[in-house]
């Protein structure tokens, strides 16, 4: 009998470990959503980091402006349309992100029926206003 014991005791162990080892989890890590290489970032040796929200009316668009540096958008919601000038226009989806270059005059649209939010990542030299509006 105790050769059994011995065992019960053995495979009892053995199956706690295997039960933590499933339990245990694995590290979390960050998806890639948006990798591109740009031109125009800043050069001094500060930089200002702004990270901003915006919500678009349906039918609501932003004045015709450029900016001084290149701006990273994700769209949270809706579908965000931006028509720069000299390109064709391009349309995010909720979860899809995109990079505007500087220089370029654009304006951005909100053609669907419900509201579009978006977050925007902005990275200048100290004191740079985030847009400069275009007529």
């Amino acid at each position: 009998m105790h050769g059994m014991r011995g065992l019960s005791v053995t495979l009892g162990a053995a199956a706690i470990a295997i039960s933590s080892i499933a339990m245990a989890q694995e590290p979390a890590r960050p998806n890639l959503l948006l990798r591109e290489i740009v031109q125009g970032m800043p050069h001094g040796e500060q930089q200002e980091v702004r990270i901003l929200t915006a919500t678009i009316q349906p039918g609501q668009a932003t004045q015709f402006h450029t900016h001084r540096f290149p701006v990273a958008v994700y769209v949270l919601e809706g579908a965000f349309t931006l028509e720069m000038e000299g390109r064709e226009p391009v349309t995010i989806r909720a979860g899809g992100a995109m990079v505007e270059p500087p220089s370029v005059r654009m304006t951005g649209y909100n053609r669907s029926v419900d509201p579009m939010q978006v977050v925007i990542f902005y990275v200048s030299d100290p004191g740079t206003p985030f847009l400069d509006p275009t007529h």
